[in-house]
């Protein structure tokens, strides 16, 4: 069975992202369907492949790969025209050994005393690098990402939206 994705043209993915960036960020934590966020913070799963809980075949796993990550590909080409180029944040300091976003940015050595803010905790729990892009004029940023929470559940393309303050450097 191919990878299922819950996707729509690169054009319709920057369009959602334009609109979460400008949206208002939740006073509380609040959850509408594939979309999320709170305080300073708004996560969206743009994309995401079929589960492996069946069947975790190299094949099936690679194609849903490769499929995502064309989807982060092409939307990355619209965003970067928009906004320049991104920059790349690893999260790797901010993952414990056994892969969960538990640590600190302190601890990760990112100068700031703070346990990692949203949308940056969840974040370091499904991916090690994020796509970051700094609008001019805002006092957000914007990143993609592809994750996965569990070698059985899907892949997904997440677009993440904080405050500038919340991260380092």
């Amino acid at each position: 069975m191919p990878p299922r994705h819950r996707t729509c043209s690169a054009e319709e993915l920057f369009h959602t992202v334009e609109y979460l960036h400008a949206l208002p960020f939740p006073q509380q934590e609040e959850r509408a369907g594939h979309r999320w966020g709170g305080p300073g913070h708004h996560l969206v799963v743009l994309v995401e492949s079929q589960d492996f809980w069946e069947d975790r075949a190299t094949e099936l796993v690679e194609e849903a790969e490769q499929g995502v990550e064309a989807d982060r590909t092409a939307l990355a080409e619209l965003l970067t025209r928009r906004w320049g180029a991104p920059a790349a944040m690893d999260l790797n300091p901010l993952q414990d050994s056994d892969g969960t976003g538990t640590g600190t940015y302190a601890d990760a050595g990112f100068g700031f005393d703070a346990e990692e803010p949203e949308p940056i905790g969840f974040l370091s729990g499904v991916t090690s690098e994020v796509w970051v892009w700094r609008p001019d004029g805002s006092d957000r940023w914007v990143g993609l990402a592809v994750g996965q929470a569990d070698p059985e559940w899907p892949l997904q393309l997440l677009a993440a939206f904080g405050e500038s303050s919340t991260l380092p450097g």
